[in-house]
């Protein structure tokens, strides 16, 4: 049970699997008003950064799972590193279809709600272990304009426009599933250059350390292909935000 291998290694430097800075992440923090001993589930938590420094610098306490055994590793260790591994942990585990054994004040999935088949079935998930009045996290991303054609959501790793929505659209159906959005962090195109771009070197430099690896013909095409077409099609049209949202 992991992760394709292809995006452990791209995404192997990285603290935050998503199109977020730290500042941004620790402004999402403070304008939640968490309280010191805040209850949270992360459900697909990655490399753990978002429990580790919101345990370090707002008190949270918490638990991440992740089905990925080196972000698993990774978030371990940084929990050590920050001296909050007694406020944290972190489960090698699938997160679809995981509810916490007693209800957390705060649940999210930041940047993976394939975990529950897309953004309703996610909302539905991280219901199950929240208490009531909680917050819920869902970072998603969304459409910066309408897209033209199918050749643009495709280099937007999209199947098709349809599969994600305008920025209204989307805060708009957050509404029709019985929630308020009461707080929004969005990535920006410098945040989202600090995800991708980054990626490039990391796999330049797994390219060169195993030429004859297996993976490195999928590595060295993405390498070839990658840059044009984020900087063609996803810089431009694909947004990404984390939205807080509360029961109706």
């Amino acid at each position: 049970m992991d992760l394709p291998r292809i995006i452990t290694v791209r995404e192997s430097e990285h603290r935050l699997h998503n199109p977020f800075t730290p500042e941004k992440l620790a402004a999402l923090g403070e304008a939640l008003r968490l309280a010191p001993g805040t209850r949270v589930l992360d459900l697909a938590s990655g490399s753990g950064e978002m429990l580790c420094t919101w345990a370090r610098d707002l008190g949270v306490t918490g638990t991440g799972v992740d089905i990925s055994t080196l972000f698993t590793e990774q978030a371990r260790a940084r929990a050590a590193e920050l001296g909050v591994a007694d406020q944290v942990s972190f489960v090698h585990g699938d997160a679809a279809g995981h509810v916490s054994d007693e209800p957390v004040d705060l649940a999210a999935c930041v940047g993976a709600t394939w975990i529950g088949g897309g953004v309703p079935g996610t909302v539905d998930l991280l219901a199950r272990s929240l208490r009531p009045g909680g917050l819920m996290l869902i970072g998603e991303p969304y459409w910066r304009r309408e897209v033209p054609d199918q050749e643009t959501a495709e280099g937007c790793l999209a199947r098709g426009p349809r599969d994600f929505l305008l920025l209204p659209g989307l805060i708009g159906l957050f509404g029709d599933l019985g929630y308020d959005v009461v707080e929004m962090v969005l990535a920006d195109q410098d945040s989202w250059d600090r995800y991708q771009a980054a990626q490039w070197l990391t796999l330049r430099r797994w390219l060169d350390a195993h030429p004859g690896d297996e993976l490195a013909p999928e590595v060295r095409s993405t390498l070839d292909t990658d840059p044009v077409r984020y900087a063609r099609y996803q810089r431009e049209f694909l947004g990404w935000g984390v939205f807080a949202l509360m029961r109706k």
